[in-house]
């Protein structure tokens, strides 16, 4: 289960980073954090990027609602989601997780 913190500002939502992997996407939960792949290497900020862009587009979110808040040299990250309910967020992570099991699904 994905450790979510809800605080006055959003709601914290711990990622465990796979930089440098042939695969982008969601890979599922690791250690309570939701476990992110990107293909680009750990440097000059370009993998954090990239995990942005996975998560705005698995979890339906814009650019300016997802903020890396913690981790930037680290596999272990938090990132502050804005402009959603704990439910929301919550409800978000289990499409995306179920569309990764079946990647047919709408």
């Amino acid at each position: 289960m994905i450790a979510l913190e809800s605080r006055p500002d959003g709601i914290i939502l711990p990622v465990r980073a796979q930089a440098g992997s042939r695969k982008r996407g969601i890979l599922g939960e690791h250690a309570g954090a939701l476990k992110v792949a990107v293909t680009q290497a750990p440097e000059r900020g370009k993998a954090n990027e990239a995990i942005l862009d996975v998560l705005c587009d698995a979890l339906q979110l814009r650019g300016r609602e997802v903020q890396l808040i913690q981790g930037e040299t680290s596999p272990q990250k938090k990132f502050l989601i804005r402009g959603l309910s704990l439910q929301e967020l919550t409800d978000r992570i289990a499409i995306a997780m179920i569309s990764k099991l079946n990647p047919k699904s709408p």
